[in-house]
Formats: structure tokens, C-alpha cells, sequence
């Protein structure tokens, strides 16, 4: 504990943001880190608990909280108050893959358990994260340091087990996967089926979230160390199973769950509908290829755009929608308004479940003097004129209890037609697709999940293991565990890594 007053001492500081009319003019990361001293100074805050809440990934009440990597945090926070930035980043890449992706699109469930939050936010008067340690901005300061200072050099196992693994999904989950693998010796190629590498981290998450050069330069530094990329490559389609099956000790599957959850109303195959997934890749990838001059992306610019679902992956739809020009976003949700403080029934250090507004709905509110969100509605109807899209019906909706069943209801009267040019779907996913998985033969879950049978472990990320009930085929990510955080997908896929390498090796030592 570097200084056991500081969090009486200081207050807590964030990375600052660019305003939103300022940022939302290009697609560049908008936060920026603190100089060194301020941000030893937030280190400084961190109590070191005698029970950590924010390292522990503990279930409470069906809720996990805390780290799912079990990150060391009061020791590397207690490192960068000392600037000790080897060591501070020693620590911190211990347990955690990627501290430059979960740095800068992780939610922080560490920072939701803080004790140093929790004390005063326990009782629902406020926010606890209001006064909890910068757990998340401390580490993206530390493993940007360790780049600037060559820290992240390629650290190329000294022996080779001769055992050889595909990793097919090159997401968090896959990366993970096989950076883990490849540091215990074992031969190690990745199969994307796209363009570049990166899965959700490339095409999935904004260029203003995620910068894709972090990502570039990670892969580097993978690439350095031994690991093999081949893009491309669409297993059960482009690619055989069985060939990989035939040339590989070991097969990882982490393809995501990609499979888009359908919307629920007529006129869905008009021009200019689609799902939030199509849209935003090619967004990203106009972006890389051209700087968004070639025209291959959907185009919101003067558009009236309506996009259906109120989560990461809506925001994201509205914050891209703004910077490429359009008249006007609606972001529709189906559940009612969350609270602005906790209730009693959620309780630290339970996740809290309180309005949140994120940079897109920020950024509206900057454009166009208003919350993009509406709630407690849905979409009926996409309206169309010569085969293209120009409104929506909505109707508000509500869930009552029908027949002892919690029933999604409509409320009479209160439909509404709104214009609108693009409609993006943002309503979640239906787990992963069903051709490379079926190409292996393994078996799915009710959920449309690849089903795990091993022996039962106490990990968190998955009780029933990584195996599938094919010899030598494992899985991971949101391909095994449906739709999840990045931060659960890199603890899946180091996991299951381990699993993988107890099956080859007969003991494991990850």
C-alpha cells in the first residue's frame, strides 16, 4: 500500500475526454491519459484491502463482480505509486493478456466492486464508482508505459513442446487462447475468416473505442513471438474441418456469437434495414482501407436513422451515425428507464444497475439538444415507399405478469410513426452461427452455444470446462458462454488454454 492515507487525501480523476462536438468531427480515441505524476496520484487511492472485492470475481446473489481475470490489482496499483513501471506492468500482464483492449472497452466490473467506492454508495445515495479507485485508466497507463519505455518486447519461448493447436476465431477469446499457448512452447496458428485480424476487437467495436493500430501492434508483437495468422480462412466453408482436425494436436474454437437476434416486425426486407454488425464493420473497414473515400460503408449522412436496441452495440450504432452526418438518431429500448440511483435490492458490490449515459448518447445530446434513447418501446412496423425504408411504427410496451409468466404487453393507443431513412438492429445475439461448428460435429446448448463437457472446474468463466464432445476439440468466448464482454472472453480463452494444455501435456503449469 504506497500511501495508506491517499484515499482519504485525494479525490478521484478520470482521463479526460474531448468534448462531444469536438470528437465526434473524426474517428479517433477521445480520451487522454494523465501525466505520470497525476496518475501516481490516483494509484495512491487504493486501500489495499484485506479482501479485495475488485480482484475477486466472486458470484453474489447470481451476479459476478469484480475482475473475471482475478487481476492483481492493489499490487500493481501499489507498483505505479512507486513508479515501479516494469514492475507495475509485471504484475498486471501476470493475469491479464491485453490491459490495451480491456483498458479502453472494458466496463470495469473491478471498479463496480471497489471498497473504496462501496462505502459510499452502499446505501443507493450515489454512484459507488463516483469515489472508486481509477482502476481502469491505472491500467491502460501501465501497459502504454511498458510500450513507450520497450518493455513489450517479444519474449520467444526458449523450447518447443512440438505439439501444434489451431485457434479458429481470432477475437479475444482466440487471441488469448493462443498467446497462452504459445508462452508454454506449443505451436500455435490462428484462422480469421476475415480480412484482418481481430475478430469483434477489429470490425465489432468502433475505431473511437479502439484505435485498430493497438490492435496491429499487438498482433506484431504476437507475430514476433512465434504465433502464425492466416486470414482468410472460413472454416466449414473456404476451409475443411477435417483438415484441421488431421494437422493440428489440438483445435480451439472461438468464433463469437455472431448470430444477429432478428427484429420482430413486417417490412424488414426493405432497403436501407440491417443489422448493427454490417453496419458498423463497414464502417471500420472503409475506414482502414480509404479513410471512408471509397463509399463501400452504409451511409447515414442526411439520413433519419433509427436504431433498435439500447446497449453497447446501439451507442456504438449512434456515436458512428453522428460522425458520418446524420439528421437525426433514435435509439429505441424495450425496458424501462434505469434509475439514476441504486435500489435497495442492489446492493454494493452488485453490478449497479443505474442509468448510464455512454459517449453516443452524449454526443446526441451535444448535436441534436437531446437523449437519443426512448424507452419501453419497440418497433411494429418498417414503413417503406418504393422498396425502401422512410419510417417506423412504434408502440410503447410493457411486461406484466400473464399467466405466471413475465409477458412483453403492448399499450393500447399509444402507437407512433416515426421517419426514418436507416434502420440499424442492435437487439443482441442468438449465439454463434451454426456452420463451423456443425462442421466439427460438436454439439450445441439450447442457447445455440458450443456445449462444454469436461470435468467440472472452479472457474468461474465456465463450471463445465472447455472440451466439447469432440477428441480434441475445444471452445471459448462468446462462441461457448453467448454474448459477453471482452474482458470475459480473455478470461474464457486463457482457460481454456490451460485445459488445453493439461490434455496435451498431462499436467499443465499455465
Amino acid at each position: 500500500m504506497g500511501k495508506p492515507t491517499g484515499f482519504l487525501e485525494y479525490n478521484r480523476k478520470e482521463n479526460a475526454s474531448i468534448p462531444p462536438l469536438l470528437r465526434a468531427k473524426d474517428f479517433k480515441e477521445f480520451h487522454a491519459l494523465l501525466p505520470a505524476e497525476e496518475r501516481k496520484t490516483q494509484a495512491a487511492r487504493c486501500m489495499n484491502c484485506g479482501v479485495p472485492m475488485c480482484q475477486s470475481a466472486i458470484k453474489l446473489a447470481g451476479m459476478v463482480t469484480g475482475c473475471p481475470l482475478h487481476n492483481l490489482i492493489p499490487e500493481w496499483n501499489d507498483a505505479l505509486y512507486n513508479g515501479q513501471y516494469d514492475m507495475a506492468a509485471w504484475r498486471l500482464l501476470k493475469t491479464s493478456s491485453f490491459p490495451e483492449f480491456t483498458g479502453r472497452v472494458c466496463p470495469a466490473l473491478c471498479e463496480k466492486a471497489c471498497n473504496c467506492g462501496g462505502a459510499s454508495g452502499s446505501s443507493g445515495e450515489q454512484e459507488p464508482t463516483r469515489n472508486a479507485v481509477t482502476i481502469h485508466d491505472n491500467e491502460l497507463f501501465i501497459i502504454e508505459k511498458a510500450f513507450e519505455t520497450g518493455y513489450m518486447t517479444p519474449r520467444v519461448p526458449k523450447l518447443r513442446s512440438g505439439k501444434k493447436i489451431a485457434v479458429v476465431g481470432s477475437g479475444p477469446a482466440g487471441l488469448a487462447c493462443a498467446d497462452l499457448l504459445n508462452r508454454r512452447g506449443h505451436s500455435v496458428t490462428v484462422y480469421e475468416r476475415e480480412d484482418r485480424v481481430g475478430g469483434l476487437l477489429m470490425y465489432g467495436i468502433p475505431n473511437m473505442k479502439l484505435e485498430k493500430r493497438i490492435i496491429d501492434r499487438r498482433i506484431d508483437l504476437m507475430k514476433a513471438e512465434g504465433v502464425e495468422f492466416v486470414t482468410g480462412a472460413d472454416i466449414g466453408k473456404t476451409v475443411n474441418a477435417k483438415e484441421l482436425l488431421d494437422s493440428y494436436d489440438a483445435v480451439a474454437l472461438c468464433c463469437g456469437a455472431k448470430k444477429a437476434r432478428p427484429l420482430a416486425a413486417s417490412g424488414t426486407d426493405s432497403e436501407g434495414f440491417m443489422y448493427a454488425v454490417d453496419f458498423l464493420k463497414s464502417v471500420t473497414k472503409s475506414l482502414l482501407n480509404s479513410g471512408l473515400t471509397d463509399g463501400t460503408f452504409f451511409d447515414p449522412k442526411g439520413k433519419n436513422v433509427i436504431v433498435v436496441g439500447g446497449g453497447d452495440t446501439g451507442n456504438d450504432c449512434t456515436g458512428t451515425s453522428i460522425r458520418l452526418g446524420a439528421a437525426s438518431v433514435t435509439q429505441i429500448e424495450m425496458m424501462p428507464c434505469a434509475p439514476e440511483k441504486r435500489g435497495k435490492n442492489n446492493p454494493w458490490p452488485q453490478w449497479p444497475k443505474i442509468l448510464k449515459t455512454d459517449y453516443g448518447a452524449e454526443e446526441s445530446i451535444a448535436f441534436f439538444g437531446k437523449d437519443p434513447r426512448v424507452y419501453e418501446t419497440t418497433v411494429k412496423e418498417i414503413l417503406s415507399k418504393d422498396g425502401k425504408v422512410c419510417g417506423v411504427k412504434t408502440v410503447e410496451v410493457e411486461f406484466k405478469n400473464v399467466d405466471g409468466k413475465r409477458t412483453l404487453c403492448e399499450r393500447p393507443g399509444t402507437e407512433k410513426t416515426l421517419p426514418a431513412d436507416l434502420v440499424l438492429v442492435a437487439a443482441g445475439f442468438l449465439g454463434c452461427e451454426d456452420y463451423t461448428p456443425a462442421s466439427f460435429g460438436v454439439s450445441l446448448t439450447e442457447r445455440n452455444t458450443v456445449a462444454s463437457v469436461g470435468s467440472p472446474t472452479p472457474d468461474l468463466a465456465s463450471p463445465n470446462g472447455y472440451s466439447t464432445n469432440v477428441e480434441k476439440v475445444f471452445t471459448a468466448g462468446d462462441m461457448h458462454r453467448g454474448q459477453s464482454l471482452v474482458v470475459w472472453a480473455i478470461a474464457e480463452g486463457r482457460e481454456c488454454a490451460k485445459e488445453i494444455d493439461r490434455y496435451l501435456m498431462g499436467y499443465t503449469n499455465l
